[in-house]
């Protein structure tokens, strides 16, 4: 049993290779002159021009587009909710310790923010004015 699969893998890796050769591939034309060359050329750049934005389009409608889209619902449905059912819990969790530790802090830096502005903004004001003079 062992024998033959290893002769049927060599076979395989043998052969299979060489069933390729067998076959014609077509030949391109090589231009003789410059200016063959060149019409070739333009004709390529003008049928690229004309044709790659609609073959983007339709490869990125048909094929990319849905793919992202599956992929994010699979995530939304399977992943997100688990995450967000935990990041809530966590919130509740730690959302009272916050407020009890930077509760005064938070209303000082409140306050000082608004006397702050209450000079700033005047200034700042000022400042535009004589840049447009």
């Amino acid at each position: 049993m062992k024998k033959t699969l290893a002769i049927l893998i060599l076979l395989g890796i043998i052969m299979i290779p060489n069933f390729s050769l067998g076959q014609e591939q077509p030949q391109a034309s090589i231009p003789e002159k410059m200016e063959e060359a060149k019409e070739i050329g333009e004709q390529a750049w003008q049928l690229g021009i004309k044709e790659l934005p609609g073959t983007i389009w339709k490869i990125w409608t048909e094929n990319v587009l849905p793919f992202w889209q599956k992929l994010w619902h699979w995530f939304k449905t399977k992943i997100w909710n688990k995450i967000g059912n935990w990041l809530a819990g966590e919130y509740q969790k730690r959302k009272e310790f916050f407020k009890e530790s930077f509760g005064e802090e938070l209303e000082q830096e409140k306050e000082e923010m608004k006397e702050e502005l209450k000079t700033e903004v005047p200034s700042l004001w000022q400042k535009f004015k004589e840049l447009i003079k």
